[in-house]
């Protein structure tokens, strides 16, 4: 197969899809691997990396794409790079489909085999290749929401860890998977005071077992969401429901309420946000004050940083990017429920409930488009 990757155009996204390394493992595999001129540039990787690694380097980013059986990318198209897909096309990335019905329509018109890395699910639920972006966005959203307490940034004026004899901080994060245990972390780390919020009991316990008296765990319903962030110097946004927009948590009334220079990191935005007055923000402009509170809402958080980012993306997408090389998307999906649930968009159909759901289309079986695809004839 003819694997490329492009140079990632969203603001300051400086993650590339492919280290060299796994350029490498695809080259012995015997596939072809085209790196669009200076993509890994922003993660310190240069193209005679790839060189090295058997891949070969493309200036025209057309021909890439007009090049390729499958594109691997970190960050969902732009609409700038829609028209540069064909139909039958892989596209494997994080789409985030459940806000962007523009994208979803694209997919469709363009009959393309979308697999994304957020719903690529395992039989416990969880979710490989979304963990290590939200390990990173969980720990640097708490750096974040710090950094803009700073009443220089607008904030509170608020010291998170506090000094002997004054308050610390307080810190209210709504959600207990990856992203919130990264984001309690680091408030921990730091000596704020913690309260992580949560609906599922057995989580709550198991965080209550992590952190002890280090953290207070609520059980997430209004009254709770409420008082806990009402009390909040930082709120952090950690809700995830796999394919399906996030609900609105916390909401503008309740916003209202929140201390004058208090600071909203909604980790959700990518999926429409838990924060019900968080607008997707950018690394350029990443802070916009609503009822005298900031909210940062950058939908690509670990791209700020890159190297980072990019290996632990690689460390766990390689695998199944070797199996859809290796058998197709139709194959691989046949081969692995988990990479099954990654297939959002399916020759013009959307294959995944919870994302037809949220965009109001028609959600089709993906089982029944394998088994017509199996009664096409083979091509000459």
């Amino acid at each position: 197969m003819k694997i490329g990757v492009p140079k990632e155009i969203k603001n300051r996204e400086h993650r590339v899809g492919l280290v060299p390394g796994g350029a490498r493992a695809l080259a012995k595999d015997g596939h072809k691997v085209f790196v669009e001129k200076g993509a890994g540039l922003g993660s310190g990787i240069t193209d005679d990396e790839y060189r090295a690694a058997g891949a070969a380097i493309v200036a025209d980013k057309r021909k890439l794409f007009d090049d390729s059986d499958m594109i691997v990318k970190v960050k969902e198209p732009l609409e700038e790079e829609y028209a540069f897909f064909h139909e039958g096309q892989i596209l494997y990335t994080y789409l985030h489909l459940a806000a962007a019905e523009e994208l979803v329509d694209a997919l469709r018109k363009r009959k393309i085999k979308a697999v994304a890395y957020e719903t690529i699910q395992l039989a416990d639920g969880s979710l490989p290749l979304l963990t290590p972006m939200s390990e990173v966005a969980g720990k640097m959203s708490v750096q974040i929401g710090a950094n803009y307490l700073v009443k220089h940034n607008g904030g509170r004026g608020v010291l998170l860890g506090g000094v002997p004899g004054v308050n610390r901080g307080q810190v209210a994060i709504i959600g207990g998977g990856v992203v919130g245990i990264n984001a309690a972390k680091i408030a921990v780390g730091m000596g704020a005071r913690v309260s992580v919020l949560d609906i599922s009991a057995s989580r709550l316990a198991y965080l209550d077992d992590v952190f002890g008296n280090a953290i207070t765990t609520l059980m997430s319903h209004d009254e709770n969401i409420h008082n806990a962030v009402v009390k909040a110097d930082l709120v952090i946004g950690a809700v995830l429901i796999p394919g399906a927009r996030a609900p609105h948590l916390v909401s503008e009334a309740l916003v209202k309420e929140m201390k004058p220079g208090s600071v909203i990191v909604d980790v959700a935005v990518d999926q429409g946000g838990c924060v019900e007055t968080a607008e997707v923000t950018s690394h350029d402009q990443p802070v916009i004050v609503k009822h005298g509170v900031l909210h940062y809402a950058v939908p690509n958080i670990p791209g700020a940083v890159s190297n980072t980012s990019t290996y632990a993306l690689t460390n766990v997408t390689l695998k199944y990017m070797l199996a859809i090389a290796r058998w197709g998307v139709e194959g691989a999906a046949r081969r692995d429920g988990a990479l099954y649930k990654g297939v959002n968009v399916y020759k013009g159909e959307v294959t995944h409930a919870a994302v037809a759901e949220s965009v109001g289309a028609k959600s089709a079986a993906l089982s029944e488009l394998l088994e017509d695809e199996k009664k096409v004839p083979a091509r000459p």
